[in-house]
């Protein structure tokens, strides 16, 4: 709520698209959420605390895969007292269990590509191929650029020297121009 800084309440609340109510709520004490509640304790005791430590987490690590339901079934036939309506604190226990002790997982960081956004450069130096012109060895490079959205590629010699120092501060010039952050 930066507009609160130069108009009222009320003239803020509604340029942030909130209510005049809540711009004069927040005006009124500006601490953010998380300084103003203490975490919420436990309203009931924990009916797991006797058995989660000795009978479920090896039952966890005997048989990682486990669902939580028969879990719950087999706990419930071992101790016939145990309350039926644990079912969700058992889940939300054997989530957090499995996140800190379970075994591991690969971790994937999904990649959207949107067209025009991204664009892949390259430039490989092909001196160990041998290639050779008339008997001389011919000393070049080759560019490589990709959109990584279409795939579309496009490869181009460069014979070195000026050629290819013009290139990459063109392309860089260019990059940095067109670059939506810079």
């Amino acid at each position: 709520m930066k507009y609160r800084l130069k108009e009222g309440p009320a003239q803020a609340a509604a340029r942030a698209g909130f209510s005049a109510a809540t711009g004069y709520r927040i005006d009124q004490d500006r601490r953010l959420p998380s300084q103003k509640k203490a975490p919420r304790a436990r309203r009931r005791p924990d009916p797991l605390a006797a058995i989660f430590d000795t009978e479920i987490v090896p039952l966890l690590q005997s048989a990682p895969g486990i669902r939580p339901i028969a879990v719950l079934d087999e706990m419930l036939r071992r101790h016939p007292d145990l309350p039926g309506n644990v079912r969700r604190t058992l889940e939300r226990r054997i989530r957090d269990w499995r996140a800190l002790h379970g075994e591991e997982h690969d971790v994937m960081f999904r990649q959207v590509h949107e067209p025009g956004r991204l664009g892949l450069s390259d430039f490989t130096e092909m001196d160990s191929l041998g290639v050779t012109v008339a008997g001389a060895a011919l000393d070049h490079r080759l560019y490589h650029f990709r959109l990584a959205c279409s795939g579309f590629e496009h490869a181009h010699v460069i014979l070195g020297g000026e050629s290819y120092v013009a290139l990459a501060e063109g392309l860089q010039k260019w990059y940095g121009r067109r670059s939506p952050r810079g």
